[in-house]
């Protein structure tokens, strides 16, 4: 049986245009494999607390030596981590946020990379941990135009949750961008049809 890691973080609600066509691939993905699981992680309705000493401090000690608040940090990471393990197929909707995450997305990226749990390092250098035929959807919504010109520069977005995922195994990756919303209405209903055309041609993974 298939099983989708749905993460969606704008705090936008349901103005969301990152969380819309996010939604829309996850409903084309469940017609096609009528029996997949989705497991939702909105990020912006449940908002994950910061990692602080605790979280830290709880990857030191061995696990009987922790103390009650940092066994609850590491439990929520332990989650997090299973989560990303057991999905098929991760769709993670983003929102430009000053030109990289919201913070609600990078602390979920916070508690994932775990030296041990998520990567590991050896002599010939890092190894990503989450192995497997696993696919991942970035669903991006700008204001601007960062996928090409001159703001591209600016784009700590897509970049940076690339390089994130592929440190921890993660590389099979395809973007669907929607961009140019700030421009008006007119600019932002042609990137959303664009992007929903582009969904359109998607296949689910065989399970």
């Amino acid at each position: 049986m298939s099983r989708i890691l749905f993460v969606t973080s704008s705090l936008r609600g349901a103005a969301s245009l990152s969380t819309k066509v996010a939604t829309a691939l996850v409903d084309r993905l469940q017609t096609q494999s009528p029996g997949a699981t989705v497991v939702h992680r909105d990020l912006a309705a449940q908002p994950l607390p910061h990692i602080g000493e605790d979280f830290v401090a709880a990857q030191a000690v061995a696990a009987e030596a922790r103390n009650p608040a940092q066994q609850a940090a590491l439990a929520l990471s332990d989650t997090l981590v299973q989560e990303v393990f057991a999905a098929d197929t991760i769709i993670i909707a983003s929102a430009m946020i000053n030109f990289g995450l919201a913070s609600t997305l990078k602390s979920w990226v916070d508690y994932l990379l775990r030296a041990g749990a998520t990567f590991r390092y050896d002599e010939t250098g890092v190894h990503g941990l989450v192995t497997g035929k696993k696919k991942v959807y970035l669903v991006e919504a700008r204001g601007g135009v960062y996928s090409d010109g001159p703001a591209k520069a600016f784009d700590f977005q897509e970049p940076y949750l690339r390089h994130v995922l592929g440190f921890i195994g993660l590389t099979e990756i395809e973007s669907i961008v929607v961009e140019g919303v700030a421009y008006g209405p007119d600019v932002a209903e042609k990137a959303v049809a664009g992007a929903l055309d582009k969904i359109s041609t998607i296949t689910a993974r065989a399970a």
